[in-house]
């Protein structure tokens, strides 16, 4: 009896053998796969991994409160201001549907915001009062070639009367004098009158120049055959006698070709406190695509953009000053591409680092250098690697901001090139003779990398895509810290989540590091699937915040003058190695020349630490700052907010 239930039991146990051995035969690779996640899921929450390489955790906002997030800015409360606009959806334009989001990343808390217009694509950056400027947007959404049905494109009226400018009303008709074809304008156009020009000289009457109005027009009736084939002289219909003589219109070929993006003129400031828009005067000029960048009194510079008619801005950069709400043009014109990277330094100049997010010709303002704003005076900066791969990159000041150092990261060809740069390229600009040099390669190259000073001095590098919007399933899973010390890279804990396109990231007050937005062209490798926009946030906790302790700092000034001190209370004021302000980001299109982290002369007694914020207005330009102090260790305190007015 014993026998034949050992034998009976022996038996089954070789069935079940054999059919495990067959399952794992069929299924060996979802096996090995599983195995696989569940190790890698063990081993990146393990306490010395995360102290080594940090720790990476999504938030996913409940359902009616997520957002195509296209821009994302640090307000001074601590909470972080998510905009979208239409967030790259045409539905969402036409419906005016205009999303913005308040997301506290302490309390977890969320709050919609009325948007009074449509943000996507605006620029912004941080006022001294706390406030956001935000000027820009969309106008009308792009249309493909196939896509457009009348003819059209940009008409430039001329104005030769000197004694008055002419105001032509939307629908006003264009007709060709060669080609007898009819074109309406879109919108409205004030034309400005003709300039008189006399010899310095002798005062001798040398002619007027005409004044000069820009305005989209389009075909009457759909269909190719109201299309123009060369430049014409246009008839305005409605003017009669001197002023049908005096005012005329002049286009090139009028088309059924792509239309761009178009820009508006429309400003805000955004009340961090009162959490709502308030409408200033807006831009001279409309702005879809803008770079706004501090100036050292305060007033905020607003650069390049796609106009009202889809064209880039013709070098027309104006001022903005906080305490009138208007705005002027700049004396001279400087044209760059869209979103370009420009910074300013402690001299007073702007740097520009090449580093653009792509409209614009390629012949045009694409050469890195230094620009003084006043004189227009621009000097370029030789040895930049890969020059014709700078769409897409991303440029930091690097840590400190008085080293005047800069670190230009990845980027790609012209347009939707599939060329993409494993450079990165360094210049000091304090050096005799500046020049860029090449940095540490990256592992694969890279369009649209995140980048985020981090109050250690270390720079976070992470995500973007090898291709144009992440097309053929390029994203990369990779994330890195850049030492500017060692000039190193080292290899830190790989993102959960792919961003490419409309993706960036916020250093938080509490050290971590947010990351928002992607949006892929394509949904699978083959391109045969529309891209879905990621709405997911991911936190970076980085490696220093899996330390045993860290550095507490509390009490002092709100507000300290450049030149200034505050004394704060720590009670691990012995072991403080280091003082650093870092102004609030302000991020969109791998875009944020508001960030940069300033070191500050300490003591430490007691339990006290005494800051001193330097007199350079040009290096500390005014406005709310977090301020981080750091242990022996390298480990940071939580920020107290500081106000340098």
């Amino acid at each position: 009896m014993r026998d034949r239930s050992r034998f009976r039991r022996a038996r089954r146990l070789g069935i079940g053998a054999v059919v495990v051995a067959a399952l794992a035969g069929m299924n060996g690779p979802w096996l090995y796969r599983f195995g696989s996640e569940r190790y890698h899921e063990y081993k990146i929450n393990r306490p010395e991994y995360k102290a080594a390489n940090g720790h990476w955790q999504i938030v996913e906002f409940p359902k009616e409160y997520r957002q195509d997030t296209i821009h994302a800015v640090l307000l001074h409360t601590g909470k972080v201001l998510l905009v979208a606009g239409s967030g790259n959806n045409q539905a969402n334009f036409d419906a005016k549907r205009f999303d913005t989001r308040v997301w506290d990343p302490v309390k977890g808390t969320i709050r919609k915001v009325p948007t009074p217009n449509d943000l996507f694509c605006t620029g912004h950056t941080q006022l001294a009062d706390g406030r956001i400027l935000i000027a820009g947007g969309t106008k009308r959404y792009e249309k493909l070639k196939g896509d457009v049905t009348k003819a059209g494109g940009l008409m430039i009226v001329h104005n030769e009367n000197p004694d008055k400018p002419v105001t032509l009303p939307a629908g006003t008709s264009f007709t060709g004098r060669a080609g007898g074809k009819t074109f309406v304008s879109k919108d409205p156009v004030l034309v400005p009158r003709a300039k008189k020009n006399f010899d310095s000289g002798t005062g001798r009457f040398l002619g007027n120049t005409p004044g000069l109005g820009r305005i989209y027009v389009e075909a009457q009736r759909s269909g190719a055959k109201y299309e123009t084939g060369t430049q014409d002289n246009y008839r305005i219909r409605g003017l009669t006698g001197a002023d049908a003589r005096n005012t005329y219109g002049i286009a090139q070929k009028l088309a059924l070709d792509k239309k761009d993006f178009q820009g508006i003129r429309d400003a805000y400031e955004f009340d961090p406190v009162a959490e709502k828009y308030i409408k200033v005067d807006p831009m001279n000029e409309a702005r879809w695509y803008p770079t706004l960048t501090t100036l050292s009194d305060g007033k905020v510079l607003s650069v390049s953009g796609l106009d009202d008619i889809g064209q880039l801005v013709p070098g027309k950069n104006e001022v903005f000053d906080p305490a009138t709400r208007k705005w002027t043009y700049t004396p001279k014109i400087r044209q760059f591409p869209t979103y370009p990277a420009l910074f300013l330094l402690p001299s007073g100049r702007l740097f520009y680092s090449g580093s653009n997010a792509g409209y614009g010709p390629d012949d045009v303002g694409r050469d890195p250098g230094l620009w003084d704003v006043d004189s227009n005076r621009f000097t370029r900066l030789p040895g930049l690697s890969d020059p014709d791969r700078m769409e897409t990159s991303g440029t930091v000041m690097l840590p400190p901001a008085q080293n005047e150092r800069f670190l230009v990261i990845g980027g790609g060809g012209v347009g939707e090139s599939a060329l993409s740069s494993r450079r990165t390229r360094l210049i000091d600009l304090k050096s005799a003779d500046p020049r860029f040099t090449n940095g540490p390669s990256l592992e694969k190259g890279t369009r649209y990398p995140q980048s985020s000073i981090l109050p250690d001095d270390s720079v976070l590098v992470s995500g973007g895509s090898e291709d144009y919007r992440g097309r053929g399933d390029s994203d990369i899973l990779q994330a890195r810290l850049y030492d500017p010390v060692a000039n190193t890279f080292r290899r830190v804990a790989d993102p959960l989540v792919g961003r490419d396109y409309h993706a960036g990231s916020i250093l938080l007050p509490d050290g971590r590091v947010m990351f928002f937005g992607s949006d892929p062209l394509y949904g699978d490798k083959a391109g045969t699937r529309p891209g879905r926009f990621e709405q997911r946030i991911e936190i970076y906790t980085p490696p220093y915040l899996y330390r045993d302790a860290r550095p507490s700092l509390s009490g002092g000034p709100g507000t300290i003058a450049r030149g200034g001190s505050g004394t704060f209370v720590s009670q691990q004021a012995p072991a403080i190695r280091k003082a650093r302000l870092i102004r609030p980001s302000a991020a969109t299109h791998v875009t944020d020349v508001d960030q940069r982290s300033i070191a500050l002369d300490f003591k430490a007694s007691g339990d006290r630490v005494t800051v001193t914020v330097p007199k350079n207005r040009n290096l500390v330009p005014p406005g709310w700052y977090m301020l981080f102090v750091d242990d022996d260790q390298g480990t940071p305190s939580k920020a107290k907010w500081v106000k340098v007015p």
